[in-house]
């Protein structure tokens, strides 16, 4: 059920960017008088799911969900059109406008995710504010992975700094690493500081791992309620109970305590709970798949996040400036995909590892600021100058602009199929490496 409702939030995420970035094109082409012949969703490689024709326009939904399209009357595009551009050129052609028109066409897809993006942050910052958990306000500190305890960090230590610098809200230090910007970490530890130095190729394991076995926040693991048949219950844990150990081990956080109970999965063991200041231990039988049937209290109940309210005013210029930060940043972190340290095949991800990132319970919260990034990556990706994509036309628009003159027809139909035979070649080894990495 959990993959279904990720691919249902993908599958719904991914309509509304396409449909909004061919929009932009489309709008655009008909305010400077090109027609437009058609509008898909998806693409419909010898059949459409349905298709209706409404004035010059055919609009329709296609089978494979890898994109949408507009075809504009007069430019080489996906369609490969060939015999219409041997035609001579018609007044309502894209070919017949002046190129300032034709770079805003082509750049209205791009723009219209970004705005898209900038509207869905208005109005999240305007209904919910902005909430966020401050590095020094993590009371019990951090639980130290794998990756973590790489770099010498301890489980329950807190982290001062970063760089010597202020580390801010949870979500910046973690962003401090995935950049790979961290040198050093400073930590409390038993009340003494202690600087961590990063150790050199540190950053391409984090990527190896995307992100995972490296740090978390602790909290413990209070119990609010059971599932049906729940073995913890049968054993005696009750709502309130704070489970502190399992077996001979000790996992006073929620954190460790997933951890570790693996090791217990189809035995015999002991929880050890802490119950209105007295610890207690019981016997449990943990089944094969090494859940006990508890629910946690949520961590954000029992860390102090802060919130920061805006009105509607204030958050329309709050909502541009994420869009336009997150944007920046986007392009920035494409950047570290060409450092020595980081593989291809560790970075990259397809369908499986986009639905991944949607939550396994429909949130609409969760889904929209999902959708909002989406939208930015959707809009960074086109607008990069590669032939088939929307950065490869503005880059010839731009030579037409600066040499006077358009490039070859011929040379134009070349560098689109060796673009689209680029872009489904990239889309195959991501989804296949999604693949891998799932065996792996």
């Amino acid at each position: 059920m959990d993959i279904l409702i990720k691919a249902l939030q993908f599958f719904l995420s991914l309509s509304i960017l396409v449909i909004i970035h061919e929009l932009g094109h489309f709008l655009f082409a008909r305010l400077f008088g090109i027609r437009v012949e058609k509008f898909y969703l998806f693409f419909n490689p010898g059949f459409s799911l349905f298709k209706f024709r409404h004035g010059e326009t055919t609009y329709g939904m296609g089978w494979l969900p890898l994109g949408g399209y507009v075809k504009i009357a007069g430019m080489i595009d996906e369609s490969m059109d060939k015999e219409q551009m041997k035609k001579p050129p018609k007044p309502y052609e894209f070919r017949s406008k002046p190129a300032w028109q034709r770079l805003i066409v082509m750049v209205g897809g791009v723009f219209f995710n970004v705005v898209l993006a900038a509207l869905i942050y208005v109005f999240m910052l305007y209904s919910t504010g902005d909430e966020y958990l401050p590095v020094e306000n993590l009371e019990y500190g951090i639980v130290a992975e794998e990756l973590g305890r790489e770099i010498g960090l301890e489980t329950g230590d807190h982290i001062l700094a970063v760089n010597g610098d202020d580390p801010g809200d949870w979500m910046s230090l973690m962003r401090s690493f995935a950049r790979g910007e961290a040198n050093s970490v400073t930590v409390l530890r038993n009340d003494e500081e202690i600087t961590l130095n990063v150790p050199e190729g540190f950053y391409g394991k984090l990527i190896a791992a995307r992100g995972g076995d490296f740090i978390s926040i602790r909290f413990p693991f209070i119990v609010v309620g059971f599932l049906p048949d729940s073995p913890a219950e049968k054993a005696g844990v009750e709502v309130g109970d704070h489970i502190r150990g399992v077996g001979d081990q000790e996992t006073w956080s929620f954190v460790e305590f997933a951890q570790t109970i693996g090791d217990y999965a189809g035995q015999e063991t002991t929880l050890t709970i802490e119950r209105e200041g007295e610890i207690k231990t019981l016997d449990i039988t943990i089944p094969e798949q090494a859940r006990v049937g508890a629910y946690r209290k949520d961590p954000f109940e029992m860390l102090n996040t802060k919130t920061k309210d805006y009105s509607l005013l204030s958050a329309i210029p709050a909502g541009i400036n994420r869009a336009y930060t997150t944007t920046r940043d986007y392009f920035r972190d494409l950047g570290l995909l060409f450092r020595p340290e980081v593989s291809a095949r560790d970075s990259l991800g397809g369908f499986i590892t986009i639905g991944g990132i949607f939550s396994p319970t429909w949130n609409w919260l969760h889904f929209w600021t999902m959708t909002a990034f989406l939208s930015i990556i959707l809009a960074v990706m086109n607008i990069l100058p590669i032939p088939a994509l929307d950065g490869g036309h503005v880059m010839f628009l731009f030579y037409e602009i600066i040499a006077g003159k358009k490039p070859p027809e011929k040379f134009m139909e070349y560098a689109q199929m060796v673009g689209m035979l680029l872009l489904l070649t990239l889309i195959l080894l991501v989804n296949l490496n999604d693949i891998l990495r799932l065996f792996r």
